[in-house]
C-alpha cells in the first residue's frame, strides 16, 4: 500500500493545478515507464514527457507536489523519480544532473 501521509488532503483546492496541466489528457504511457524498461527507450520516454512538462503552465506546482509527496515514480514537473531523488539529497550528495536540473524549475 503506498504511504499517503504527505498528500495535502481530499480539499479540492490542493489539486485545482492539475485541471490546467499540459498532460492532463495524454494518460500516463509517456510519464510512466513499464518495467525493467532501461537504456535508450527509458531515455526517449524521459525526453518525451519532458518536452510536455517545459510548455506547461503549472510546472511549478507540480513539482512541488512530487517533491513534497515524494512521488516514487514517473515525470513530474520536468523531473524523472532519479533527479527529484538527488535533488533532495542532502547538497552534497547531489548529482551534477539533480543540480542543472533544480535551476530549470
Amino acid at each position: 500500500m503506498n504511504d499517503v501521509s504527505r498528500l495535502p488532503g481530499a480539499a479540492g483546492h490542493h489539486w485545482q493545478w492539475q485541471l490546467r496541466a499540459a498532460c492532463r489528457n495524454l494518460g500516463p504511457g509517456r510519464f510512466y515507464h513499464p518495467a525493467g524498461e532501461r537504456g535508450e527507450e527509458r531515455e526517449d520516454r524521459d525526453e518525451a514527457a519532458k518536452r510536455v512538462c517545459a510548455v506547461c503552465p503549472v510546472r511549478a506546482a507540480c513539482l512541488e507536489h512530487a517533491l513534497q509527496t515524494r512521488e516514487p515514480f514517473g515525470v513530474w514537473g520536468g523531473l524523472t523519480e532519479e533527479e527529484r531523488r538527488d535533488l533532495l539529497a542532502p547538497s552534497g550528495r547531489r548529482t551534477g544532473a539533480a543540480r542543472v536540473s533544480a535551476g530549470h524549475r
